[in-house]
């Protein structure tokens, strides 16, 4: 309850995808395409072709079978409740948002560009997005975030992101855009001692 009261944002996050994935998984099942599709994955052709221009914000709420979500909230718990403190709620929120939406943004334009489509959900652009914000507030804050240091973040960035572009199936686009995004967004956002 305490970390609600310090992090409201975060812990709502965290329970909506987990509640968004509970209700894919009662009406059909996060490992199948079509029914994800159904649910509000991106795919680039229905994006561009048909309008649907809502799959790059609702596909950031949907996520492949369990693992997929776990290691997702697993990340946003860690990072994001350090975020949230000091950069408020709000902040915090348009980070996370405009970031994960920039990363599927960016993942879209490459895909148009190399004609190669694929069906996209997850949120790992926006937990990009909240790493890369936290390594701008890190830096700001002279190395240090609590008990997070800058060592320590650049070895998560750059851990996930070899992991990811290493890995198949891995929309690796969406995750470099979200980094990119999250840490100009904290660049125009994050000003110490001012919190709304």
């Amino acid at each position: 309850m305490e970390e609600f009261r310090k992090e409201p944002v975060t812990i709502l996050l965290i329970v909506l995808n987990i509640l968004v994935f509970l209700a894919v998984e009662m009406t059909g099942s996060s490992q199948d395409v079509f029914h994800m599709l159904n649910c509000g994955a991106s795919y680039t052709p229905l994006v561009r072709d048909q309008g649907e221009t809502y799959r790059l914000f609702t596909s950031m709420f949907l996520h492949f079978g369990i693992s997929h979500l776990a290691n997702n909230m697993l990340v946003l718990f860690v990072l994001g409740s350090r975020l949230e403190r000091v950069t408020g709620k709000v902040r915090f929120l348009i980070i996370y948002l405009l970031g994960g939406l920039a990363g599927n943004i960016l993942s879209m334009l490459m895909e148009l560009n190399s004609r190669e489509y694929a069906v996209s959900a997850g949120a790992s652009g926006a937990v990009f997005a909240v790493m890369g914000a936290m390594i701008y507030v890190v830096v700001r804050n002279r190395g240090w975030l609590e008990d997070l240091s800058m060592r320590q973040i650049l070895v998560m960035a750059i851990f996930s992101l070899y992991f990811g572009l290493t890995s198949s199936g891995v929309d690796n686009a969406a995750h470099i855009g979200g980094m990119i995004s999250g840490l100009l967004l904290a660049v125009i956002l994050y000003h110490p001692r001012k919190r709304i």
